[in-house]
């Protein structure tokens, strides 16, 4: 076994895997542990489509970067969302420490081995049902949740104390057993010898190979432990002063096994890039990659929200003719959007959403649209939108073609809240049918004014999202849809956004550096003139149509669009109106950043909890900001902006590693505000600036709300909430909806004392024929009386129905004909293999060459459906093949075929040595494990 394993660790050395290597007096962190996994799992993947696509793939150089590894993998402009999922995983990761900091089977805690890997295993499944329907957030979302629980394991138990040099493959498999596991009768450890814990798990729980992991509790007076049992150990643990003293866990070197610390992380870096090779093999190469933020083209997603009504016939030809213009112009450059989402509605209907990657379905999904219906002129557009919003990828961009009043006005606060969660931006081309012309009126007064809080709806919601309200002539949109044209063609980031209502003559500034180009000014407002000023001091004014600084105009409708010339440094813009309006800058850069409201942790472990809802208004907060496009650029200053106003609260920044940092505002505005940050660009004193294209607020209303993850259909799933009020009391409006339109029940109103907090629950009901991947964003908001106040929580749930298919897929050898000569390129040999899943199985989804240069040819066999027929040819110079098959709930399996017999060990051995190899990639933060 030992001689196979180590001919099996040289030919993956020479398939081109990289070490890792830990140094010397470094304690390691989990958020350190993931990132290193996911550099080094996302860098065979993309090392496997290309062989497979016939392409060569270089290793990035070590240690593995974000930027490294997106240049190696042919995705330049993934940098942003590959370090965005990164960092989301990330803090799912670390927030397990803060809302289960006492729950034992989250940590492998108090013997709660068999808990911990039913986690880490239904966990596992609902990331592998995700990714089947392309919902990406919700994949995240569960992998960062049981990524923790699987590195605490190696800490938490004494799997590394009993002499095991490789990972619990176990953990990841529903149908294996963790191993043999003491009995709570059964002592399991002594007293450490003045503080030395070095020996104190017995020697017969060494001896027979036994599982055991400390107990923990906080509790100063009532902790307790069964007798003779393992602590976890530390100051915090207060069953470390219980009998037998002292502890077992190697979170850091200064733990109570700190002298294994560094083989735990190195085991913990090694499961987890087999817990991540497992979800890879499941989903594939590219869908693993785009789960992971990684993409060939543009990281840009086209969002399309259609109004189908009768009235819009006109419009949907010239959305048919923009789709087709983008899809068209950016087909096989890196420009083409790596994701496009439709979403049509009329009244009453709205969707379904159209979620593909395959721009040729897209499009005809686009030109198959007709109008019909809408016969009382208002229509779902909201729905619509709010369907958009869970749907699209973090940080999208919509654009809604409509030319009629929303219907359902009252989602206004829910899709405020989604764009505030998802930082979405969300454009309206609204043309002038029913908004501006309703001659079914009889009071034309009355008529212009109804036209016009419409369309302030419209505005409001585009305002809040960064985005652009342009309302203009059916004739005029061609014109204004080309915006669309601009944001979809690479990076695209905020230089400035302001907003004035009412209107008044303000000076704006902002920032080109050097990565900038394409810089376009983005005015939406009527009777509003400028002047614009250079970094070298040329000005140039709107009526100026012979000027140096711009290098195109257009203009349609209340909306006007300009190139300017680039030129790097400080630029101003004098915006001149009494009406109101909007000003927006935007650039093509690889750098930008990304940020979470995050609030410290009030439990027994310090840390960060990012805020799945608003702020406290008034109150200091913290941040998490993350710069991305650069392995060296650098943050000096970060600022909450007011929208409407020059006020600002700058933060004060506390640098962490890899481009992250924690800032704390002594306060957070009461009113609308966006972020912006300063930084140094790397090798340059150039400065450069980003915003937030999305307005936040504050809240005095406080509100929290946890669950299982895992909805299963047909059973009642209960989300039980909490709101607290630091301002006035009274009875609350509360409401709840899901994108997925389950039945629901929950309080309509709740009584709420100033100071005090009230509860509540949610209970959502999944249909029996919900498929298993389905993702369900919950919002629930609750609002003061008078509407004075508002707050949210958005919550993300995954589907996963219950089955008992937890085995892979087996192969039975048909034939084999193989007489290779010593000259082996003069000869064949053929192989011929039957792949099924069992009477009880879900059936064969995919079977593919995971090893070997022959062909491969599959088909179902005649009158079954669930047997998979598989023929090979290679040449003899290529004796072995190693087949990945995979059933249709992700349970991944391997055939490994070499002359006239097969190896099974080989095969339960390639990912194990994979995984230790991983271990050699450098990891260099100084923080505690835990």
């Amino acid at each position: 076994m030992q001689l196979e394993l180590a001919v099996l660790c040289l030919l993956l050395l020479q398939r081109g895997a990289q070490s890792f290597g830990i140094l010397p007096g470094k304690s390691l962190n989990h958020l350190e542990i993931t990132k290193q996994a996911i550099l080094n799992a996302t860098v065979q993947t993309c090392r496997s489509l290309a062989l497979a696509e016939g392409t060569n793939f270089n290793f990035p150089t070590q240690p593995f970067t974000v930027e490294g590894v997106t240049t190696a993998c042919n995705a330049k402009h993934s940098s942003r969302t590959f370090k965005e999922a990164i960092t989301f995983i990330q803090l799912k990761n670390a927030q397990v420490d803060i809302r289960y900091a006492l729950d034992g089977s989250f940590h492998f805690d108090n013997e709660m081995l068999v808990q911990g890997k039913r986690i880490i295993t239904e966990g596992l499944t609902a990331v592998k049902a995700s990714n089947t329907q392309g919902n990406y957030e919700a994949a995240r979302q569960m992998l960062g949740k049981i990524l923790h629980p699987l590195q605490d394991f190696y800490s938490h138990s004494n799997w590394v104390e009993l002499g095991n040099e490789f990972p619990n493959s176990n953990l990841i498999r529903a149908d294996a057993s963790i191993g043999n596991i003491a009995e709570k009768s059964r002592a399991t450890c002594r007293s450490c010898v003045d503080d030395d814990c070095r020996n104190n798990i017995l020697e017969d729980i060494i001896a027979e190979k036994t599982l055991t992991s400390g107990y923990f509790d906080i509790a100063i007076l009532t902790s307790t432990k069964p007798p003779g049992k393992c602590s976890h150990g530390g100051v915090v643990d207060q069953t470390s002063r219980i009998e037998p003293k002292g502890g077992i866990n190697k979170d850091s070197l200064t733990s109570s096994h700190g002298h294994l610390h560094t083989t735990a992380a190195n085991m913990a870096v090694a499961a987890t890039s087999q817990l991540l090779e497992d979800v890879q093999k499941a989903a594939g190469d590219k869908l693993f990659l785009e789960m992971m933020g990684i993409f060939k083209g543009s990281s840009k997603a086209l969002c399309f929200v259609i109004d189908t009504s009768k009235s819009m016939s006109d419009n949907i030809e010239t959305v048919k003719t923009v789709a087709s213009s983008i899809i068209d112009s950016d087909a096989g450059t890196d420009r083409k959007p790596s994701w496009y989402n439709l979403v049509p509605f009329s009244d009453p209907g709205f969707g379904p959403v159209l979620k593909t990657s395959d721009s040729t379905v897209f499009k005809d999904t686009i030109n198959s649209l007709t109008t019909t219906g809408g016969g009382d002129n208002p229509e779902q557009s909201l729905s619509g939108l709010q369907l958009a919003l869970t749907a699209a990828p973090f940080k999208s961009e919509i654009f809604v073609f409509t030319d009629a009043p929303a219907k359902d006005k009252n989602l206004k606060s829910t899709v405020i809240a989604l764009i505030e969660r998802t930082q979405t931006v969300v454009n309206f081309m609204i043309t002038d049918s029913s908004l501006t012309n309703r001659r079914r009126r009889r009071d034309e007064q009355q008529s212009r004014m109804i036209a016009a809080d419409d369309a302030q709806l419209y505005r409001d919601l585009a305002q809040a999202s960064g985005g652009l309200a342009i309302e203009v002539t059916k004739a005029e949109l061609p014109t204004a849809a080309s915006i669309i044209k601009q944001s979809t063609s690479g990076s695209e980031v905020t230089l400035l956004q302001a907003a004035r209502n009412p209107g008044k003559s303000d000076t704006f500034t902002f920032t080109v550096d050097e990565t900038v180009t394409s810089v376009r000014v983005y005015i939406i407002g009527l009777s509003v003139t400028f002047t614009l000023k250079s970094p070298t001091g040329t000005s140039q004014q709107s009526t100026d149509s012979s000027g140096s600084l711009i290098k195109t105009s257009q203009s349609a409708g209340n909306f006007r669009t300009l190139e300017l010339q680039t030129q790097v440094g400080g630029w101003e813009i004098k915006m001149v109106s009494t009406n109101p309006y909007t000003l927006k800058v935007t650039g093509q850069s690889s750098i930008d950043f990304m940020f979470e409201f995050v609030a410290p942790s009030s439990g027994p472990f310090s840390g960060f909890d990012v805020l799945e809802t608003r702020p406290r208004a008034g109150l200091n907060s913290s941040l998490f900001v993350s710069l991305s496009g650069s392995d060296s650029a650098s943050l000096t200053e970060v600022a909450l902006v007011e929208l409407s106003g020059s006020e600002e609260v700058k933060g004060v920044l506390v640098p962490q590693d890899d481009g992250n940092y924690l800032v704390q505002v002594d306060r957070i505005p009461t009113v609308e505000f966006v972020l912006r940050v300063t930084g140094i660009l790397p090798s340059s004193s150039n400065v450069f600036q980003r915003q937030s294209p999305t307005n936040f607020r504050a809240s005095n209303l406080t509100m929290t709300a946890h669950s299982n993850s895992i909805i299963v259909p047909g059973t009642p799933f209960s989300v039980p909430f909490f709101v607290m009020s630091s301002g006035a009391g009274g009875n609350l409006t509360i409401r709840v909806t899901n994108n997925r339109l389950f039945d629901s029940t929950f309080p309509s109103t709740l009584w709420l004392e100033s100071g005090n907090s009230t509860n509540g629950t949610v209970t959502l009901s999944a249909p029996l024929n919900t498929p298993s991947g389905t993702d369900v964003v919950l919002t629930i908001e609750a609002e003061t009386p008078g509407a004075t106040d508002i707050n949210y929580i958005v919550l993300r749930f995954s589907v996963v129905n219950p089955g008992a298919d937890f085995t892979p897929p087996v192969c039975q050898r048909l034939s084999l004909q193989s007489k290779c000569p010593e000259n082996c390129s003069q000869s064949m040999w053929e192989l011929s293999v039957r792949v099924t899943d069992g009477a009880d199985g879900t059936g064969v989804e995919r079977v593919s060459l995971y090893r070997g240069t022959g062909t491969l040819n599959t088909s179902l066999q005649a009158g079954n459906e669930n047997i998979t027929l598989v023929s090979y040819t290679s040449s003899c110079c290529s004796p072995e093949v190693d087949l990945l098959v995979v059933d249709r709930v992700g349970n991944v399996g391997h055939c490994l075929f070499n002359g006239n017999e097969v190896s099974t060990r080989l095969a339960q051995s390639s990912f194990l040595c994979l995984s230790l190899l991983a271990v050699g990639l450098h990891l260099l933060v100084e923080l505690s494990f835990r």
